[in-house]
């Protein structure tokens, strides 16, 4: 039998909790607040698994986490939580704990997550009382949401900040790839060291080796005095790489030899730099496939991704919109010394319901230019024109599309092309091929009721090809 101690001041939670597994198999052990539980322990050595409460009345459920990792490190913890804060995940998971749910629980994790902590295979016996707490908004670096996406990141970043693995970061532009490795960095026994950023794409081959590595005084025209690249300025701290895929294949191998000696020459020098940075890349471009074009090398790739975090795009995460916009109106309010500003509910609705193809950073830049435009007191849907008169209904006539996609296509893509233009500029072509592509394949699977080989055949695809997409593109 297995012994469970549970740390919650809600007596009728804890109980119903406690019902759902087999009283043969489990036994519950119960405390109201956190002042007792590491007595409790060195009293129970015979403690299996400690399920407790992030809100204690008189003692922080996290400071009793670090409390029992103190007294027994190897000991899981299950941190459980009334409302989502990604901050509470980063730094429960950053502690040690085994695993971080929120109320109200989804019954099959909540049981399938105690039983690969004890290893039993309990059943449900009756579901669990939910009327708790609103969720309240928690950001972390600005991470802002309590979608189920953001707090599965937010428990990644606690877990990979306490290590030194490198992170490959994938995602669109404007997700907030940024944001995630800023956050793995502050929350690292790094933090306290530098945390630099270089944009691969934005740098020609022979600037981007040089900012990188840096240079000596006369290694070529222009050289006029010896440089320090970013790994020497980022000595014992982080270098974030954004858009390594846009990387020269000359770069990727001597980035490669960083990676694996930990040293490097500068351009034009002999003198072996030895450094300590820890590697934090993102990339909004399939790795896989510039791999199979030949253009990423396959050992920087596998260097790179020891861990890997997906940010998904806005449209995938609709939930946490108004969350943002929220935050978004209070921060340029606070910047533009601005008390009363407000945004109205409908114009929130209608905000929620866009593509964003630009994601989080399109919808900063729209809240703050109406922020600053508008000259209501309460925010309207009238105050976002470019996103008004970029997104009208296209009406599609099945009865003279016939063979002609092209034009059907175009009538869709000029009325965005002007957003695509603002906020999407070297990247249309990729964005708007993998979006059809993606709703192509998940129209038709939809249309066969996700039935693969039907849908395969009628793509003119192999069903190899169609699985590959459906993990690309998470189509579920």
């Amino acid at each position: 039998m297995k012994k469970i101690l549970l740390v919650d001041d809600d007596k009728e939670i804890s109980q119903s909790l406690a019902n759902l597994f087999d009283s043969d198999k489990y036994k519950f052990n119960f405390l109201e607040d956190g002042n007792r539980v590491t007595e409790f322990l060195e009293e129970n050595n015979d403690v299996d698994l400690v399920m407790l409460d992030v809100n204690l009345p008189t003692l922080s459920g996290l400071d009793v986490l670090k409390q029992i990792k103190q007294l027994k490190t190897e000991m899981p913890v299950i941190m459980i939580s009334g409302f989502v804060s990604t901050e509470n995940a980063i730094e429960a998971m950053r502690e040690g704990a085994y695993e971080y749910l929120t109320k109200p629980f989804e019954i099959e994790k909540l049981i399938d997550t105690v039983n690969k902590a004890c290893g039993y295979h309990p059943t449900i016996r009756r579901p669990l009382r939910s009327d708790v707490d609103e969720p309240r908004i928690e950001k972390i670096n600005e991470i802002v949401g309590q979608s189920p996406e953001i707090v599965e990141i937010a428990k990644l970043i606690g877990q990979v900040s306490k290590t030194e693995a490198a992170v490959l970061i994938f995602g669109e532009s404007g997700t907030g790839k940024e944001l995630v490795a800023r956050a793995i960095h502050r929350n690292s026994p790094r933090k306290n060291n530098a945390f630099l950023s270089v944009n691969c794409a934005a740098l020609p081959e022979t600037l981007l080796e040089s900012e990188l590595f840096g240079h000596e005084k006369g290694a070529f025209t222009g050289a006029y005095y010896k440089r320090i690249g970013k790994f020497e300025q980022a000595n014992n701290g982080t270098l974030f790489l954004d858009e390594i895929g846009d990387m020269s294949m000359l770069t990727q191998s001597k980035l490669l030899r960083v990676l694996q000696e930990k040293c490097f020459e500068r351009v034009g020098g002999n003198e072996t730099v030895n450094v300590n940075v820890r590697i934090i890349a993102a990339t909004n471009k399939s790795l896989v496939n510039c791999m199979k074009e030949g253009s990423f090398r396959v050992d920087l790739f596998y260097r790179l991704k020891v861990v890997s975090i997906y940010m998904p795009p806005l449209r995938e995460r609709r939930s946490d919109i108004p969350l943002l916009i929220d935050y978004f109106v209070k921060k340029f309010s606070e910047q533009q010394n601005v008390t009363d500003k407000k945004i109205s509910k409908k114009a929130v609705q209608q905000l929620s319901r866009f593509h964003w193809p630009g994601n989080v950073r399109e919808l900063e830049n729209n809240i703050h230019t109406a922020m600053v435009m508008s000259k209501n007191e309460m925010l309207q849907i009238e105050d976002f024109p470019s996103l008004t008169e970029s997104n009208p209904k296209v009406e599609i006539d099945l009865n003279t599309l016939q063979d002609d996609y092209a034009e059907t296509f175009k009538k869709i893509v000029d009325p965005i092309m002007p957003r695509l233009i603002n906020n999407s500029q070297g990247q249309i072509y990729h964005l708007l091929e993998s979006a059809l592509e993606r709703a192509v394949i998940a129209s038709c699977l939809k249309h066969f009721d996700g039935n693969q080989v039907k849908t395969s055949e009628t793509l003119g695809i192999s069903r190899n090809t169609l699985r590959d997409r459906i993990a690309k593109y998470g189509i579920y």
